[in-house]
């Protein structure tokens, strides 16, 4: 373990203000949103901010009934929050690293627990995974991100992303999927002898299938999702 001064300690650690983009990464595992105008992020993964800021609860016709809808049955386990107003705003989640994809009029599809921010300009959705929605803890839902602007996503460590080819598909566990090509539809498909197999339990191991082209981003991690009410 390193010993510090406590300057320099402050000096080592302190943030950046020389970084003025919308979304910049302070630490691989926090966000700095440069805030003007509002953005849209996981409920409670707000660590800090300056500045006038105002924070609202996602409300029930946030996004139109059909959003509304979707979410309600997906049972979700985060919400979103939207940050307004000017000033410096600091996001992590359960110090997971983050990523920042940047789109150009371009589709990524999230896991939902896996979304950490967006601009207000990107577009979404959300989807649920009807086959799995009753056999997984929780169930699945995954959010489509669409339009140009920037995208923050969480991994557990460091995420390892997977190419899908022509006649080459790819197989994930669901719990270790992070994100996809937002054109790409996954197949679900379940093993029972590969759970008892793994001495994993009775009853079915659950797999998603990717076809076609595209890439599929997977983490070193089988996260456990909850319900909104747990």
């Amino acid at each position: 373990m390193s010993n510090y001064s406590l300057q320099q300690f402050v000096q080592q650690t302190k943030q950046d203000e020389t970084e003025n983009d919308y979304f910049e990464l302070e630490t691989p595992r926090i966000l700095e949103v440069n805030l003007t105008d509002e953005v849209w992020a996981k409920t409670g993964s707000m660590i800090s901010y300056n500045g006038a800021i105002k924070f609202t609860r996602e409300g029930i016709l946030e996004h139109g009934v059909g959003k509304m809808f979707k979410k309600a049955i997906s049972g979700e386990g985060s919400s979103l929050m939207k940050a307004q107003g000017q000033g410096r705003l600091y996001l992590a989640d359960q110090g997971k690293k983050i990523t920042i994809f940047d789109l150009a009029n371009e589709s990524i599809t999230v896991n939902g627990n896996d979304l950490l921010a967006f601009e207000p300009s990107i577009q979404w959705d959300v989807k649920l995974m009807k086959k799995v929605a009753g056999m997984m803890s929780g169930g699945l839902f995954n959010i489509t991100m669409q339009g140009s602007g920037r995208v923050a996503v969480t991994s557990h460590y460091e995420p390892l992303t997977l190419l899908v080819r022509p006649g080459e598909s790819v197989i994930t566990d669901p719990n270790a999927t992070v994100a996809w090509s937002g054109h790409l539809q996954p197949e679900f498909r379940t093993d029972i002898s590969f759970k008892t197999f793994l001495g994993r339990g009775s009853g079915e191991s659950i797999q998603m299938e990717f076809k076609g082209e595209g890439f599929v981003i997977v983490q070193p991690f089988e996260e456990v999702y909850t319900t909104g009410s747990s």
